[in-house]
């Protein structure tokens, strides 16, 4: 049997956005110590995360990717607003918010996880789909006071839009400078726009 292969759904940002991300990561970092910050060639929003799948699923996982894919038109993602996982009081993961374009992440989560729930090695989330972009990884105890301020004296930050073209299948290798994301498939948004 083939390696099992670490395998999500994402969306990639544009470079305006990865630049304005990692300017507010760098600006974060001088006031939050010891966060594990997410390179900027690793930024995206995941769309789902499959774990570790058979490589023989991946044509499947592919397939209604592109399924998905062809359904929809290309669309608008807005990043602004920060947060924290799973809250301000034992934050363990720092996250740009989206706004415009949320919903329709949204929906392409409720669309693709269906067809994945056979597949040995998914489990789905306890908790509710919140697209998102990481910015980093907190380990360990932190001051929570110094993370609330961190996040409160850049409230009203936006990081810009984008247009999102298509929707990528990744592999994740885990390595000891961090994991390198490769895609494995693409599918883009050819479907009509509509007025709503």
């Amino acid at each position: 049997m083939a390696k099992p292969m670490r395998t999500f759904i994402a969306v990639e940002l544009s470079e305006s956005l990865e630049s304005q991300l990692t300017t507010l990561q760098q600006t974060l970092s001088r006031s939050i110590p010891g966060v594990k910050w997410v390179s900027r060639d690793n930024l995206h929003v995941t769309l789902l995360f499959l774990g570790d799948v058979d490589p023989r699923d991946t044509v499947m996982i592919c397939r209604t990717v592109q399924r998905v894919g062809s359904e929809l038109a290309p669309f608008t993602l807005t990043v602004e607003g920060l947060g924290c996982f799973p809250n301000l009081r034992r934050p363990r993961v720092l996250w740009a918010g989206l706004t415009t374009g949320a919903e329709t992440l949204q929906r392409l989560h409720a669309e693709i996880e269906p067809a994945m729930l056979d597949l040995r090695g998914y489990r789905r989330e306890d908790r509710p789909y919140t697209p998102h972009v990481t910015l980093g990884r907190i380990d360990g105890e932190h001051d929570s006071e110094v993370i609330q301020n961190a996040i409160s004296a850049k409230s009203t930050w936006h990081g810009g839009t984008c247009t999102i073209n298509e929707i990528l299948v990744m592999s994740s290798e885990l390595t000891r400078e961090g994991p390198i994301y490769t895609p494995i498939g693409r599918a883009p948004l050819t479907g009509t726009p509509t007025d709503d």
